[in-house]
């Protein structure tokens, strides 16, 4: 079949699986103005996830098999990214300044969930996101030191509202920036479901595309706060290889989905360890426990990253690896799965709340 007509060759665009990502450009992006004029096929493509160092590998895969469809003898697409509001759960309303607030959580601890975080925002920044982080570990805060603003407080110029700390392009926000770094947190569950909402709410997000927020292990209280009062458009679980792990993973995810938020996909943190000495890839944790998860919850695998001692040291040294080594492998594997990530979301069910006026019912005189 040879496209020729707009209709047919945005609607052939729409079924081609964009391999960056796994999924058909319907679901995660928008055509428009495909047409072919003589030799030439034309499209103005919205991606709904960010992908800025992958623009050019996307339009050499659309081109190609856009020409070899209609015969065209040369492609001229534009991309630009346009990343819209998703649903949230019922009867809550959107956080000002704030489009999407996605949930990283793990069913236990140490499987490097922070540290997973921190590296997703910064890469989804990277790639043209406006981004900001909320730690919600109020026990163990660590996105200060992970961020290199161990020291710093958030200024309030309302007496009401705290504006967000910024480190290396991103807004921050955590209770570790509020109190003194070597105080515990000695407090029962309604005071850290306070804070937790307090900390969301009372800061004065700026535009952002997204707010990762970084959850603290388990199936607590700060879960259940954040299912009833925050608005959540996606969760990620992140595990380790190892039984253990994704046993207690398994349970997050099904908390999630009891909640009714959406869980986008699973990372495998600590998937393999390379050998710096000789090359040698050694699956330490094990393997295959977090594809079994995917496959028994039907979720996406949105990223397997490896174990390299790299990523600690540059976590611990205030600049997660995909600043500290924007151009090594390993923050290329978190790249692509910030465009997992970001498509999975964009796959979801957009908001369409703000179309729709409000009704206000009044007697009559």
């Amino acid at each position: 079949m040879t496209v020729s007509t707009e209709s047919n060759a945005g609607k052939f665009l729409n079924s081609v699986e964009l391999s960056v990502v796994g999924r058909p450009l319907n679901e995660v992006a928008r055509v428009r103005g495909a047409e072919v004029v003589g030799d030439v096929a034309k499209a103005h493509i919205e991606l709904g996830f960010p992908c800025r160092s992958a623009h050019d590998a996307v339009r050499d895969e659309l081109s190609a098999v856009l020409c070899a469809e209609t015969g065209a003898k040369r492609a001229e697409l534009t991309l630009e990214t346009r990343i819209v509001r998703h649903a949230v759960q019922r009867n809550l309303q959107p956080i000002a300044g704030v489009k999407n607030i996605i949930a990283v959580a793990s069913g236990k601890g140490g499987v490097g969930k922070s540290t997973v975080s921190a590296n997703l925002a910064l890469a989804l920044a990277g790639e043209g996101a406006a981004v900001g982080i909320l730690d919600a570990d109020i026990y163990g805060p660590s996105q200060p030191h992970m961020m290199g603003i161990v020291g710093e407080q958030p200024v309030s110029e309302d007496g009401k509202t705290m504006l967000p700390l910024r480190a290396h392009g991103l807004q921050i926000m955590s209770i570790g920036a509020l109190v003194d770094p070597d105080q515990p947190m000695v407090w029962r569950g309604p005071m850290v479901t306070s804070a937790l909402d307090q900390l969301a709410n009372q800061t004065r997000w700026q535009d952002l595309d997204y707010l990762i927020v970084d959850m603290p292990p388990g199936t607590g209280d700060i879960q259940l706060t954040l299912a009833q009062k925050i608005p959540v458009s996606g969760s990620v679980i992140v595990t380790t290889p190892q039984n253990i792990a994704t046993l207690d993973a398994r349970k997050g995810l099904a908390m999630f989905r009891k909640v009714s938020i959406p869980v986008l996909g699973v990372i495998e943190n600590m998937s393999t360890h390379v050998c710096s000495a000789c090359g040698h890839q050694d699956a330490i944790f094990g393997a295959g426990g977090a594809a079994k998860i995917t496959a028994d919850f039907d979720v996406s695998m949105l990223g397997q990253l490896p174990l390299d001692t790299r990523i600690r040291e540059q976590t611990d040294a205030g600049s997660p690896t995909v600043v500290a080594e924007p151009d090594s492998v390993i923050a290329q594997a978190f790249r692509e799965t910030a465009w997992r990530l970001g498509a999975a979301q964009a796959a979801e069910r957009p908001d369409h709340s703000a179309k729709f006026g409000s009704i206000v019912v009044e007697k009559g005189s």
